[in-house]
């Protein structure tokens, strides 16, 4: 548990020290803190329930009293989409987090013991991925029957591949280290093992993969309500306003355009977060990029610096130089000058 905790504060502090390095990362973390202030802020400041119906109000364009405008029943459509925040995030984290705990459970077993294990799980994986995960979503929904829940279940199964692999790699490269290896030779007890030494270790691709994944799961969970494979009316999903908008895309178009946008920034939050988080947490590319420069730094001190062969080679060519040069003799008429100065 200390193994886990103690690597949870290494990520935190890399994410830290990234975020004025990183812009993706600091645009990702800033719309999601816009988007998540509007989605508590308003339903409490708003004077409008979510299915509060106005007759007298329908279709109204955007104004200071509805900024989203109104929907065919009079309906707030800001307090709409502020509400539809929450059943985004239940759809995409209960989906991802159902995906990450079949996938690291099962991924972790092929890895760390490998062998028939390793060969069926890894077998099953390759048939499931060879079926669009789209598809299987679709499939699921249509016969467990439209709503929300059926939709997060069916989500969270399509995601369990991607995990999977991801977390299998993680294991066998871990697996292989030598403390690992010491661990086991000291008798250390296969759980133990795998929460001390071999989870701290692929904590962060699992964190980068799962805020990629909260950003596909969200984008499929919307696609599916649009077709009515989702939330019901009159939940306030993101894809079921959209599908509502669709029917008055010509006479009222803030109807679609402002649950698109929901949906657009979200997602766009999340993939920025996602690489931002890959480059802060992946010291690879850092490392490329000093091996990059290595040699070329080698070349331009090799330039500009001489070598200890070329300045013993200049020395001995200035010894052979004097050796050869003629001595010059000494004035015998200017030294007896200066004897008979010295003398007088």
């Amino acid at each position: 548990m200390r193994g886990v905790l103690r690597r949870a504060g290494d990520i935190g502090r890399a994410i830290l020290a990234s975020l004025r390095r990183s812009a993706a990362l600091s645009a990702g973390l800033g719309l999601l803190a816009v988007i998540v202030l509007a989605g508590v802020a308003v339903p409490l400041l708003s004077p409008y329930a979510p299915d509060q119906i106005l007759p007298a109000s329908r279709l109204l364009p955007p104004s200071p009293a509805h900024p989203f405008g109104t929907d065919a029943l009079g309906r707030d459509l800001l307090t709409r989409v502020a509400y539809g925040s929450h059943l985004a995030a239940r759809m995409a984290f209960l989906s991802v987090a159902l995906s990450l705990g079949v996938g690291l459970a099962f991924g972790s077993l092929a890895g760390f013991y490998g062998g028939w294990t390793d060969q069926v799980i890894g077998r099953a994986t390759d048939a499931w991925i060879a079926v669009p995960g789209t598809l299987v979503a679709i499939i699921i929904v249509a016969r467990l029957g439209p709503s929300l829940d059926n939709l997060i279940l069916a989500l969270g199964l399509m995601g369990i591949p991607a995990f999977l692999r991801i977390v299998r790699s993680s294991t066998l490269g871990a697996r292989r280290a030598l403390y690992v290896e010491a661990a086991v030779a000291l008798g250390a007890s296969d759980a133990r093992v795998m929460w001390r030494h071999v989870f701290p270790n692929i904590l962060s691709s699992v964190v980068v993969l799962t805020t990629l994944r909260l950003a596909t799961a969200l984008l499929i969970g919307s696609s599916l309500s649009f077709i009515g494979l989702g939330a019901q009316p009159p939940l306030p999903e993101w894809g079921a306003l959209l599908a509502t908008g669709r029917s008055y895309i010509d006479t009222a178009w803030w109807l679609g355009v402002f649950p698109g946008l929901a949906v657009a920034v979200t997602v766009i939050a999340l993939n920025f977060l996602g690489d931002g988080l890959r480059d802060a947490l992946d010291p690879r590319p850092e490392r490329r990029r000093r091996h990059a420069q290595a040699p070329a730094k080698a070349i331009a001190e090799a330039e500009f610096r001489p070598s200890r062969s070329a300045i013993g080679g200049a020395a001995t060519t200035e010894m052979a130089r004097r050796r050869q040069a003629p001595r010059a003799l000494p004035n015998t008429a200017q030294i007896g000058v200066e004897y008979e100065e010295t003398s007088t």
